[in-house]
């Protein structure tokens, strides 16, 4: 049986375990990722973080993101602030700024003098092919046939692919049923996160998310990104917004065109421990 140290972490609510992969040998199956992020078997958390050495030379270290399912994917905003914090509380760096790689690219988050973490998530990519959305145009608005209904949604990629609706009532909205729908649509060949947005102001947004392979979490970093991009670019929001989601406050800020998205909010540390795997 091998025991496995691990972080308990969350951003705005968004929970992950970390592991160190720099300091320990890591290897995890399938089962022992479902086992690990499992909240009655296991430890329970959205997402599983690796924290690894890189070999790239512009960064200072890599990691890798599992879904509560399993599943590897490219990128997490949340998940990005958490890991800034982990590496600077752990002594893996100095360094209040890190380059990070993705499977998506690189990221830079920075830990604040508030204790908040500020990541620059890159530019977003409309581009339907490469979301990757099937579409015959990169349309900001477009329909998607969704249970019987159609519904308007915005594609966007901001390292992994989101699809985007504008709600009446962030309480109201079918999250739940409409969610899972969405995010295995056909016409999104790798599956997507789907975003449900309410505008209060030009300035203030509600927001949830259900997560391609963890369902409706808390809070979703890129889910945010994705909602005022794509907010910005239908005309609805202001370069600089707030958005309130279920586990707390993320500030997102873009300035359009080929901008990078600047995205600030907490990272916190739960527990520490050991798991028997």
């Amino acid at each position: 049986m091998t025991k496995l140290k691990f972080t308990k972490m969350h951003g705005a609510g968004n929970d992950f375990v970390v592991i160190d992969g720099v300091r320990q040998e890591i290897y995890l199956t399938p089962e022992q990722l479902r086992l690990i992020a499992d909240r009655h078997f296991g430890i329970g958390c959205d997402q599983i973080l690796i924290v690894k050495r890189s070999n790239n030379e512009e960064a200072d270290f890599r990691y890798l993101i599992f879904n509560a399912d399993g599943g590897e994917v490219e990128q997490c905003g949340n998940g990005a602030r958490c890991f800034v914090r982990f590496v600077h509380d752990h002594k893996l760096t100095s360094k209040r700024e890190i380059v990070v790689e993705t499977k998506s690219g690189l990221i830079s988050p920075k830990l604040e003098d508030d204790g908040r973490v500020t990541v620059n998530m890159g530019a977003p990519i409309f581009e339907s092919a490469r979301i990757p959305f099937d579409s015959d145009s990169d349309a900001i608005i477009q329909e998607l046939e969704v249970g019987g209904e159609t519904v308007q949604i915005t594609a966007v990629s901001v390292g992994n692919p989101h699809a985007v609706q504008v709600v009446a009532d962030i309480l109201q909205a079918p999250v739940a049923t409409m969610g899972p729908l969405i995010e295995n649509h056909v016409r999104f060949p790798k599956r997507v996160n789907a975003g449900f947005m309410q505008v209060v102001d030009r300035s203030h947004i509600k927001l949830r998310v259900y997560e391609r392979g963890a369902g409706e979490t808390m809070s979703c970093g890129t889910g945010a990104c994705a909602a005022v991009v794509s907010g910005i670019r239908r005309g609805l929001l202001d370069n600089h917004v707030q958005v309130a989601t279920h586990g707390g406050l993320l500030t997102i800020s873009w300035a359009g065109e080929n901008a990078p998205i600047m995205m600030t909010g907490p990272a916190s540390t739960v527990f520490e421990g050991e798991i028997n795997l």
